[in-house]
């Protein structure tokens, strides 16, 4: 059975954009607004996915299901076995106590908060997105952080933002695989053109995370290693994607940033470094989308 989609099914852009986005409304909807539980408001998202292709853009029902079906068993075995085992590598490296000692490392290769943000955050936090994807390495970062003394909130989101770099060639380049197979181009050409355009964000990204931080004022502070970071990612990142494929790319990226960072700061320093009693001195100086160093630093200092 073959069938061609019709794109603008209502002949209007607008509305037929507003009613295939309705599948996604009802997901993320539920899950925010109805704190429905999330297994119930997949099923409620699948139930409007199918009415939308058959009703509204005449997709036949025996190809609308067994497609519902094929997306389920494909999460279920590639996505859900990567996720699964990086979980389990999480919860078996929290209980023999390592989580422990990478805490202890990361402090013992700074103590600035803006520079262990970088680590872990952007490049450790790319690592674990090249290796599982889906939410892993935003859970995974956002624990360390809090380890460190951030507050769960301002670990949360910092982790997102950082997250922004690697997605796209996330849980072993699962998008760049799965947009090659469902609209039959070629996946290295697909790779190489995204790793063409995302270098120039990666170098951007960790200037935007520590700016969210801090602010413009101590971000500008160590530019240096923010930039050392950015680029030794972005570099890998672009010829891995164009020369290998999309299966590696944030690994080895993100090994290439995490050395290239830890020996530059072993040679630099920032002039002030920013722990929880500079931080705490400065309170009245960071504002805004800064109050995350606040809020962090503030908790770390009533622990100490």
């Amino acid at each position: 059975m073959s069938w061609s989609q019709v794109y603008d099914p209502f002949g209007n852009q607008v509305l037929s954009t507003i009613v295939a986005a309705l599948p996604i409304v009802v997901l993320l909807g539920s899950l925010a607004f109805f704190h429905v539980k999330a297994h119930w408001a997949a099923i409620l998202g699948l139930i409007v996915a199918l009415a939308v292709s058959i009703f509204a853009f005449g997709m036949p029902a025996e190809m609308a299901g067994k497609s519902a079906l094929y997306g389920a068993l494909f999460g279920l075995l590639p996505i859900g076995w990567i996720v699964l085992n990086v979980i389990f590598m999480y919860q078996l490296t929290n209980d023999v106590g390592l989580f422990d000692v990478l805490q202890k490392s990361i402090t013992g290769i700074t103590t600035d908060r803006r520079l262990q943000l970088l680590l872990v955050a952007f490049c450790f936090g790319a690592f674990f997105e090249g290796a599982a994807g889906f939410g892993t390495p935003v859970a995974v970062t956002a624990a360390i952080m809090m380890g460190l003394g951030f507050k769960p909130l301002a670990a949360a989101g910092l982790s997102l933002i950082a997250n922004t770099a690697p997605v796209a060639y996330g849980a072993l380049g699962t998008p760049i695989v799965v947009l090659a197979a469902v609209t039959g181009l070629d996946l290295q050409a697909l790779s190489a053109m995204v790793g063409r355009q995302l270098p120039f964000f990666s170098v951007l990204v960790p200037f935007w995370l520590i700016w969210a931080f801090v602010g413009f004022r101590r971000m500008i502070e160590i530019w240096p290693a923010i930039l050392v970071a950015g680029v030794s990612f972005a570099i890998p990142q672009f010829l891995v994607s164009n020369y290998h494929g999309p299966w590696l790319v944030d690994v080895i990226a993100a090994i290439c940033s995490m050395g290239a960072l830890t020996l530059f700061l072993k040679i630099w320093h920032p002039k002030q470094v920013w722990t929880q009693h500079v931080a705490r001195r400065h309170d009245g100086v960071v504002r805004g989308s800064g109050g995350a160093a606040r809020c962090g630093t503030a908790s770390r200092a009533r622990k100490s």
